[in-house]
């Protein structure tokens, strides 16, 4: 098969980028499941945007101090900057935006954010920004999306990618010859336990990029949403109370209804406090309570968060709900840069998948769905801008040997426990790194005692 651009993955950030690019260009997505399947579908809480310029150094400050500011500075601006472009563009893809009584856009808060500047719709504004990306695409003819088609392998030389090797839902192995092709196949909660991601999301593009010695950043900050329904079926996928519950007003409770944290504080540092509780009640979970929320506004803005409680057996407008943190969003990834090429010629990745420092350690709420459209967008930019003749190698195809892709399961495999590793071996250089400040600071503070 041969198309000018492959994209893997029909998430927010896939479909936009698809749609960003010129329309005399073939584009092929193939997405490892249906094509709903995707954490942008998942998506609760909102997306944020600047509401004007006298919010910019608050924004700013917000996502830098959410990242433990370690996030890159440029990209977080940049982020900032294109906040504005890029809900104009969704309003215009037929995104609904909750408005007030004036038909203004209407904003909320979440855990640390110091301002309210997140739109939403009710509690699926990931669902209502990636159905409406996808109704786009099924009706631009150059767009031809495959479904249950996974990524198996890309097909490269001398640093470059020339397309991809897939495996079809039948077992057939077949390739992709692109111009470029376009990382978007999400992160790696399907490889936790407890996770609020779809099972299928592997790391798959992590453990490639391991395999062909592509640039990987930050591969350990790993985020735990400290909020989701408990469940003692570790089978299912978590699911997700929104951070906006929390931004509206819900408290937190130990095991004798006690409220016990501030429950605006940063993700990371909320979960923390989360297990301390449950480690010192002995229990498995903590409680929320949105009977906080006045009735009205919970039913408008929660609906498919109160519908899901009623069906595990709670009223939310009458008694506490058992929560419980989960693994929530991969902030490392591969590393990019602010066009969100990768270290491979002619391989791009974006959304989740996707590193370019811009959430730091620690991703700020609502921040997910943006910079997922705003650095895809940028990439579309940058295959559009393409000049040079693209050149192809057929002999690269030829000589592909199909049947070491025969075994998914041993694949499938092989490739997580790529991905594993990276996680622990960035965890033990990272306890090493702050090993040894901890001993520089033990001596310095020794030295000073010494001059006092």
């Amino acid at each position: 098969m041969k198309t000018d651009i492959l994209i893997v993955g029909s998430g927010c950030s896939g479909l936009y980028c698809a749609l960003n690019l010129p329309r005399e260009k073939q584009i092929t997505i193939i997405t490892k499941s249906d094509v709903k399947s995707s954490d942008s579908y998942l998506a609760q809480g909102g997306i944020c945007m600047l509401k004007d310029d006298s919010d910019y150094d608050s924004y700013f400050e917000d996502t830098m101090k959410a990242g433990h500011y370690e996030n890159d500075r440029e990209s977080v601006s940049i982020m900032i900057r294109s906040s504005q472009d890029v809900i104009h563009d969704l309003i215009g893809f037929g995104v609904d935006f909750a408005r007030d009584e004036n038909g203004n856009l209407a904003f909320t808060r979440e855990g640390a954010h110091s301002d309210k500047r997140i739109l939403f719709h009710e509690d699926i504004t990931g669902e209502e920004i990636t159905s409406k990306l996808l109704a786009a695409a099924r009706k631009c003819p150059n767009i031809t999306i495959l479904e249950n088609t996974r990524m198996v392998d890309i097909v490269t030389k001398d640093n470059c990618c020339y397309g991809t090797v897939i495996r079809r839902e039948d077992g057939t192995i077949e390739t992709v010859e692109a111009e470029h092709t376009v990382w978007a196949c999400g992160g790696i909660g399907g490889l936790y336990r407890h996770s609020t991601n779809f099972r299928h999301l592997t790391g798959d593009a992590l453990a490639l990029s391991i395999k062909h010695g592509i640039r990987l950043k930050d591969v350990n900050y790993v985020q735990i949403h400290p909020t989701t329904f408990y469940s003692p079926d570790e089978e299912e996928r978590s699911f997700l109370i929104s951070e906006s519950v929390r931004g509206e007003g819900a408290k937190l409770y130990d095991k004798n209804m006690k409220r016990f944290v501030n429950e605006l504080l940063p993700r990371d540092l909320l979960a923390e406090e989360i297990y301390k509780q449950m480690a010192k009640d002995g229990t498995d979970h903590v409680w929320e309570d949105l009977r906080t929320i006045p009735r009205e506004e919970l039913m408008e803005h929660f609906p498919n968060i109160v519908e899901h409680c009623r069906e595990m057996g709670y009223d939310v407008t009458k008694e506490c709900i058992p929560v419980v943190p989960a693994q929530h969003y991969f902030m490392g990834g591969v590393w990019v840069d602010h066009e969100s090429h990768t270290s491979m010629e002619r391989l791009y990745a974006v959304g989740e998948t996707a590193c370019n420092g811009v959430h730091g350690k620690n991703r700020l709420a609502s921040n997910s769905l943006l910079e997922s459209l705003v650095f895809a967008k940028r990439a579309a930019k940058q295959m559009s801008e393409q000049k040079e003749k693209i050149s192809t190698a057929p002999e690269l195809f030829a000589a592909i040997d199909r049947s070491i892709y025969a075994d998914a399961a041993a694949l499938a495999s092989r490739y997580h426990e790529y991905v594993r590793e990276a996680i622990i071996a960035a965890d033990a250089k990272m306890q090493q790194v702050q090993d040894a400040r901890t001993k520089a600071t033990v001596a310095f503070r020794k030295q000073c005692a010494q001059v006092g």
